[in-house]
């Protein structure tokens, strides 16, 4: 038998029976950006790219992406996702969604996001808890590696889709983002998502965090590969310099304290892959193309 579904089977509390032993489970995500290329009305630049999102019958279909989030959102947002929590209030739980939504790639702070939502703590965590359940979001967890440093360990949240945040917020047109005060954020959250569904395609397990400590020094996204770590800062920028791999390698510097090897690298959205001495520059239309087992890891 061949059971699809639109809900994350190992999270649903409502399935009692283990089916350890009897069961093979995929996760289809929503397209990357490798299988997008593969249409004819695929998204140039980024700003297209962050802004249409990556769900399959938009391309397949060549439907509006107005229209068609519009749906989504009273369909399976407000109607299925509803249901695997029994959520009553619907216009909390829309308030909630574009309060998510703000949030991408920001620190998962409950207390905040219940307070500006006007619901309870445990509220807000059984909701959070839908959006994983459901597809829609999920939390990327602190890097909590023996590195002796005070780390932030609160998870950040982080959508799947794109172009369901631009829709969320309002955004309507790819121009919006070139000076959105989202944009970094909403760019996070792709390189993180794309990363995400690169792996789920091979069938992997992905093993991937972010680094913060209360001194300030983070990165973005840290990739676990079995020889050592990629550290990984997404930067909206389209100039290529130095300073884009600036974070990632101070936090290489506390990873080799720890005896950590990594590799330090910086994806924006400018056109040009540059390996440089200490790290590398990624074009973000380039990342499904980069064999991130070749990176010379210090």
């Amino acid at each position: 038998w061949i059971l699809t579904g639109s809900q994350n089977f190992s999270l649903l509390k409502s399935i009692s029976q283990s089916l350890a032993g009897r069961t093979a489970v995929y996760e289809l995500l929503p397209l990357s950006r490798r299988e997008i290329l593969r249409f004819e009305n695929y998204p140039e630049t980024i700003e297209e790219s962050l802004l249409t999102g990556s769900y399959p019958r938009i391309f397949d279909e060549g439907l509006e992406v107005e229209d068609w989030f519009r749906s989504y959102a009273s369909t399976y947002l407000e109607r299925d996702v509803r249901m695997i929590g029994n959520v009553n209030d619907l216009g909390n739980f829309r308030r909630f969604l574009m309060l998510c939504a703000g949030r991408t790639a920001q620190l998962l702070n409950l207390s905040s996001l219940a307070g500006d939502c006007g619901i309870s703590q445990p509220t807000a965590k059984a909701w959070v808890d839908i959006l994983e359940t459901g597809y829609i979001a999920f939390r990327l967890p602190p890097l909590l590696s023996n590195l002796r440093k005070r780390i932030v360990k609160m998870p950040k949240l982080h959508f799947l889709d794109t172009g369901l945040i631009c829709w969320l917020l309002g955004i309507h047109a790819p121009e919006q983002l070139h000076t959105h005060p989202l944009r970094g954020p909403i760019f996070e959250t792709w390189v993180v998502s794309e990363l995400v569904k690169q792996k789920a395609n091979l069938g992997e397990a992905g093993n991937f965090s972010y680094y913060r400590d209360q001194n300030g020094v983070e990165a973005d996204l840290i990739v676990e590969k079995s020889v050592g770590k990629i550290i990984v800062e997404c930067k909206s920028s389209s100039t290529a310099s130095s300073d884009l791999i600036g974070n990632a390698l101070r936090v290489q510097t506390h990873l080799k304290r720890a005896n950590f090897r990594s590799a330090a690298v910086a994806v924006y959205t400018g056109d040009q892959i540059q390996h440089r001495e200490r790290g590398s520059l990624i074009p973000w239309n380039d990342l499904h193309t980069i064999d991130w087992d070749t990176l010379d890891l210090l």
